[in-house]
């Protein structure tokens, strides 16, 4: 394979937010894993657009599935359902094992909507006093950007000068299930995790957390909500990382790659004793559930309902911690790897995670920082082992190793 010659200085548009993206690099086109900036140099994406390109850039089925339907109809009025919502809906309650589907587009809309149907489920079912529902968290959580979202987060960056707050959250450390039993009241409904943090550098919990954290919330009967927007749909090598402990949460919160990199798709999906709370005009979206959003998928779920991608996750994963693991001690710190995800921690000796990322991008490779001495490497599922062994190979040409 040829490799990708390091290129000249790009830069984006002036009236870009430059601090909303990871990277300043104005992005014209993509193939597979790779896309083309507007001067004609290549990059390796390992950002995977936060995972949700994770069957890549421009795969032909989801393309056609789109194109299809953009000849069909793309959107309707709520008065009318069209008839690509229904098989969505199903297609993806049973690759989850559930029996409802409330569509959204964001992963925050996902979010923001599992906080009302847990407070609507704590009053109507549980019984809790009108207004005193409350929800427990994970320290280091990344769960979106609106208002009530960032109340509950400790990353002051997200947070700071939103405020007023919004009430109902209690912070415990994430990956400590004695914690989470501890913060439970009569007042708490539900208890929402990452089961892996993703924004938080690819945290992964102790081995037995979710078990128990599903132990509890039977016990206590307080609703578990899974918040998969990063983790699920095959990137950690399994549909979704609750798979990795045999645990079924009462909510899962799926987004991102449920677009295939291609439309905003979010869903929630659940139970009806517990989504079916929601009733008939208490919650909605305007362009949720519309023909193109439900047509893209109804396709990715089609491709992981066979399993291949999560193999490849799980092979491809296997054979990135091969490479990246020998760097420790070498300017790495330590590496976490669930499927193909990654979290690799930069010695400081070598510079931050941001600093890191700017070198692989002038060698064309991409990839996010966080927090501070943290890249994280998220590549499409569809990406070769030597594409991975050439971007491996950039790395350690950037830390001297």
């Amino acid at each position: 394979m040829t490799a990708v010659e390091p290129g000249v200085e790009v830069t984006a548009e002036p009236h870009v937010a430059h601090n909303y993206h990871p990277l300043p690099v104005n992005i014209a086109r993509g193939d597979g894993a790779w896309v083309t900036d507007v001067e004609g140099k290549r990059y390796l994406d390992l950002l995977a657009a936060y995972s949700a390109v994770n069957f890549g850039h421009r795969h032909p089925a989801l393309v056609a599935a789109l194109t299809e339907q953009l000849g069909r109809v793309t959107l309707t009025s709520r008065a009318f359902m069209s008839d690509r919502l229904e098989p969505f809906a199903a297609a993806l309650a049973s690759l989850s094992g559930k029996d409802m589907v409330l569509p959204m587009n964001t992963g925050a809309e996902a979010v923001e909507t599992g906080i009302k149907v847990a407070r609507a489920w704590g009053y109507r079912v549980k019984g809790i006093a009108e207004g005193k529902a409350r929800i427990i968290v994970a320290a280091g959580n990344f769960h979106g950007r609106t208002t009530t979202i960032v109340s509950f987060s400790d990353d002051e960056q997200a947070r700071a000068d939103f405020g007023p707050y919004t009430p109902g959250f209690d912070v415990v450390p994430y990956g400590d299930a004695d914690a989470v039993a501890a913060a439970i009241t009569d007042d708490t409904a539900a208890v929402l995790i990452e089961p892996i943090q993703g924004e938080g550098g690819v945290v992964i919990p102790p081995e037995g957390y979710l078990r128990r954290i599903r132990e509890i919330c039977d016990e206590r009967n307080v609703l578990f909500i899974a918040d998969e927007i990063q983790s699920g749909l095959g990137r950690v090598g399994e549909t979704f990382a609750c798979d990795r402990e045999g645990v079924v949460p009462d909510l899962y919160l799926l987004g991102k790659a449920l677009g295939g990199g291609i439309l905003p798709v979010s869903a929630v999906v659940g139970n009806t004793d517990v989504l079916g709370v929601i009733r008939p005009g208490e919650h909605g979206s305007t362009f949720g559930g519309n023909p193109l959003a439900a047509a893209v998928g109804l396709r990715v779920v089609e491709m992981l309902e066979s399993g291949e991608f999560q193999e490849r996750a799980r092979a491809l994963g296997a054979h990135l911690a091969a490479g990246l693991e020998p760097l420790i001690g070498h300017g790495v710190t330590e590496v976490r790897i669930a499927g193909l995800w990654a979290g690799v921690d930069i010695d400081p000796a070598k510079g931050t995670g941001r600093e890191i990322a700017e070198k692989l991008l002038v060698r064309g490779v991409l990839v996010k920082d966080t927090h501070g001495q943290t890249i994280r490497i998220a590549p499409p599922l569809v990406i070769r082992a030597t594409e991975l062994d050439w971007a491996v190979e950039q790395l350690k040409l950037v830390l001297g190793a």
